[in-house]
């Protein structure tokens, strides 16, 4: 019996034991996979990086494309200096300095690699690339950088940083890691996942000196690095730069969209900068001093600053009017000037001559009609309800809420309504006499300048408009294609654009061009800080119009000078290919606009 139970045992032993060699050799010899984990002193993972997706314009110009550049990776665990002061000789960094970067990359980890230079200079890279093999540790990282064709444009591309600290935490898709570089800002940023691409992984063998000895398994574990998306931009390049010259030595802004598709053909923000410096080793240096600059280039006016429209806003005021019938297209109003301050003469007017002649107190008289419709015999109850119907018909137009476009930080603007009015006046404290200089686009009403452009769209096109934005490719985006209806009746538009052809005549003779027929609206910004500013929009032709534009520039004066003749100059270059009046470009370049000239 003891000796049956003595073979039992002995038996159950050897079957443990060769259970035991069985899944030692499946995993020694059979599965790759703890293989490779277990030669990992000797086999490298190295990150191939894509290349990340090219910009062009609408027709086909290169704008953003890719240059390559290396980083000097440490593997700490790994690292045999012999002597450490001719290792920083070649890289031409300090002791002390070298001894810093080792205890950064211990702390992030000492088994995983980690940045020691990032974008060496060619110099560098020539001392060091040949001489790796004498430092065990260190392996080079070929990565690419942006490098831009145009100097213009930084403020809607945007621009790459080093993936944070915390946007590595907030990472749930696993794709990045420490020292990858990611869209901060303008289109790099809202098309992050398009333009990014996909990274490849390859696996090489390393004798124990650091010296390469082929792809692990041939290869079998290596994948393909995967190149971002390329995308079309709707931007005129050759308008942008045009553009771009023409607000040198100004502060403001100009955007031109193509009415019948909402595409942005120029987008201007001045001053601005090259993109360029914000893609080199000393990035952090460039980035603070353009931070400390006291003319905020990298604020992107034409989608964060917010101005009062001024005249150009009497459009709107028209157009509510009308569609609200306090006002008949043809009823005429006596205007004695004496309810707000005005540069037109006293007389009638009708919505056409108002708008022509840009009457401040015709609107004036337009606007309380607006406001006070005889609702509620209360005149504050009348005029909360009032302001309310008037800012829901505002936003109709984009104003007071996003547009949407495919850029960051894009600011609503203002609108006020009731609640507003009784945060600053109290409940029912307040009425007509608080708010009219809403009527000539004053007062707590502000838009920003691609507002401004779109609003010039909506008339262009009688009524509505598609979101503006920068990516042409189509299938990135259903919202791009849906029309946006005001709700007002295409006949109140004719009458309008019959207003906005005429009124170059009288506020804005320099943006008169021979042989084209432009639409346009001038407006002057009071400004309580110093010369007013300089506000006009347009589109042309009338007929099938293709170009639509805003523009902006802060103290300088009347729109009709500078605004006006900003706007045509580039529409003149845009439909035309070139520029006829070469006086005003003249008088543009020079910038020395008379600060004194009539309001309109």
């Amino acid at each position: 019996m003891n000796e049956e139970r003595k073979l039992f045992i002995q038996g159950g032993v050897i079957l443990i034991a060769g259970i035991f060699a069985v899944k030692l050799f499946s995993i020694q010899v059979l599965d790759t996979n703890y293989k490779l984990a277990a030669e990992n002193n000797i086999v490298q993972k190295i990150i191939e990086y894509p290349f990340r997706g090219l910009l062009y314009d609408r027709n086909g110009k290169l704008v953003v494309h890719n240059t390559p550049i290396y980083d000097l990776m440490v593997i700490p665990k790994e690292v045999q200096i012999k002597d450490t002061l001719e290792f920083c000789v070649i890289l031409g960094i300090e002791l002390s300095e070298f001894e810093a970067r080792m205890a950064s990359a211990r702390k992030y980890s000492v088994i995983h690699p980690s940045k020691f230079e990032g974008q060496l200079t060619n110099e560098q890279f020539a001392r060091i690339q040949d001489r790796l093999v004498e430092f065990p540790g260190f392996n080079i990282r070929a990565r690419t950088v942006r490098q831009y064709q145009y100097k213009g444009l930084a403020n809607a591309l945007g621009y790459l940083g080093e993936i944070s600290r915390r946007q590595l935490q907030n990472d749930t898709t696993n794709v990045y890691r420490q020292g990858d570089f990611i869209g901060i800002s303008g289109l790099e940023a809202s098309y992050e996942q398009e333009l990014r691409g996909k990274a490849g992984v390859s696996y090489k063998m390393v004798n124990v000196r650091g010296i390469e000895q082929g792809s692990f398994k041939n290869g079998e574990y290596d994948t393909l690095s995967v190149s971002g998306r390329d995308l079309e931009l709707t931007v005129d390049i050759d308008l942008q730069s045009y553009a771009e010259r023409l607000m040198e030595g100004k502060v403001g802004s100009v955007v031109a969209l193509e009415p019948k598709t909402g595409e942005i053909l120029a987008f201007v923000s001045a001053p601005s900068y090259d993109p360029n410096i914000l893609t080199g080793k000393h990035f952090s240096q460039s980035y603070l001093s353009l931070e400390n600059d006291t003319l905020k280039p990298l604020f992107n006016r034409p989608l964060m600053a917010m101005y009062p429209p001024g005249s150009i806003f009497k459009t709107i005021q028209g157009l509510i009017a009308l569609q609200e019938g306090v006002v008949s297209p043809t009823e005429e109003i006596y205007c004695d000037g004496t309810l707000i301050g005005d540069h037109a003469s006293a007389g009638y007017y009708n919505m056409h001559e108002g708008i022509k002649r840009s009457s401040n107190n015709f609107f004036y008289q337009v606007f309380r009609r607006i406001i006070r419709q005889g609702v509620s015999d209360n005149p504050f109850t009348d005029a909360r309800l009032g302001v309310d119907k008037w800012k829901e018909y505002v936003q109709r137009f984009g104003l007071g809420i996003p547009l949407g476009i495919d850029l960051p930080n894009e600011t609503p603007g203002n609108v006020p309504g009731s609640s507003y009015y009784n945060r600053l006046y109290g409940n029912g404290r307040w009425g007509f006499s608080n708010i009219y200089s809403l009527c000539i686009g004053q007062g707590e009403i502000l838009m920003n300048p691609i507002q401004m452009a779109n609003l010039s769209a909506i008339i262009a096109n009688k009524g509505f408009y598609y979101p503006p934005h920068m990516v042409k490719n189509y299938d990135l985006s259903d919202k791009f294609k849906k029309p946006i209806q005001t709700g007002i009746n295409q006949e109140y538009y004719d009458l309008v654009i019959d207003a906005m052809s005429e009124a170059l005549m009288g506020t804005a003779t320099r943006a008169i061009i021979k042989d084209i027929e432009i639409c346009g609206k001038t407006g002057t910004a009071q400004n309580p800080h110093g010369y007013d500013h300089s506000v006009f929009m347009a589109f042309a032709p009338r007929e099938n119009p293709q170009i639509a534009i805003s523009v902006y520039v802060e103290n300088a004066g009347w729109g009709g000078g500078a605004a006006a003749s900003i706007a045509s100059l580039l529409i003149e270059n845009y439909l035309k290919g070139k520029i006829t009046r070469y006086w005003i470009e003249d008088y543009v370049l020079k910038g020395e606009f008379a600060k004194g000239e009539i309001l309109d």
